[in-house]
C-alpha cells in the first residue's frame, strides 16, 4: 500500500458515482484529467473478462497507457500459469500495465507489458489505486499487488482517463481523483 502521507499533497478532488460499464465501450471520464494525479477506482467486474483503465490518454486515443485486470483464461495468464504450476503459485487472474501505445515518440522502443499475478476472490470488487507522476505510473490493486512503469508520452494533451469492460458488462462503483502537488514544496 502507498504511504498515508501522500494524501497530504492532494488537491482538486473529483468524484464519479456508480455507473454501468457497457461491454466493449470506451467510456471517457469527463473532468478527470492530468499527468500528476491519483485515481482510486472501485469496480465490480461481474463477468467481464477484462477491465481496462487508460491513463495519459490523448483525446483521439493515439497515445495512452492501459492498466488492465484480466480474468481467467487469457493467454498471458495461461502462459504464466503453465510456467509456475509446479511451484503451486499459479494464478488465473492478472494485473497488467500495457505500454505499447504509451508514446508516439519515434525513439521510444516497444516493450512487453508488465504482468503480475493477482487473484480477485469470488464476489470481490476490484480496487485500483493509480498514481501518475508525469512519466511514472504506479498501480496498487486491492492492497495485495503493485506494478510500476515509466512512460514517455509525446503529446501534451495526453492527460485523459477512460474505462472499459470487455466481453461483458461491469459496474464502476466509484472513482475518486485528485491532482497531486509537489512533495518537495511542503
Amino acid at each position: 500500500t502507498p504511504v498515508k502521507e501522500i494524501e497530504s499533497i492532494r488537491s482538486n478532488h473529483q468524484q464519479i458515482h456508480q455507473r454501468p460499464l457497457p461491454a466493449n465501450q470506451d467510456i471517457l471520464l469527463e473532468n478527470i484529467a492530468g499527468n500528476t494525479i491519483e485515481l482510486i477506482a472501485v469496480i465490480d467486474p461481474k463477468n467481464a473478462r477484462e477491465i481496462c483503465i487508460n491513463v495519459l490518454r490523448s483525446p483521439n486515443s493515439d497515445e495512452y497507457t492501459s492498466v488492465k485486470f484480466l480474468k481467467r483464461g487469457h493467454n498471458l495468464v495461461s502462459h504464466w500459469m503453465e510456467e509456475n504450476k509446479s511451484t503451486g503459485t499459479a494464478h488465473q487472474d492478472a494485473l497488467i500495465i500495457d505500454t505499447s501505445r504509451s508514446s508516439l515518440l519515434p525513439d521510444i522502443l516497444a516493450r512487453t507489458p508488465e504482468i503480475a499475478p493477482f487473484e480477485l476472490k469470488e464476489g470481490e470488487e476490484l480496487t485500483l489505486r493509480i498514481f501518475i507522476d508525469k512519466s511514472v505510473i504506479e498501480v496498487f490493486a486491492n492492497d495485495r499487488q503493485c506494478l510500476a512503469v515509466r512512460v514517455y508520452p509525446k503529446r501534451e494533451d495526453s492527460v485523459y482517463v477512460s474505462v472499459r469492460a470487455s466481453g461483458n458488462n461491469a459496474t464502476l462503483q466509484s472513482l475518486n481523483s485528485w491532482n497531486m502537488g509537489n512533495i518537495w514544496a511542503k
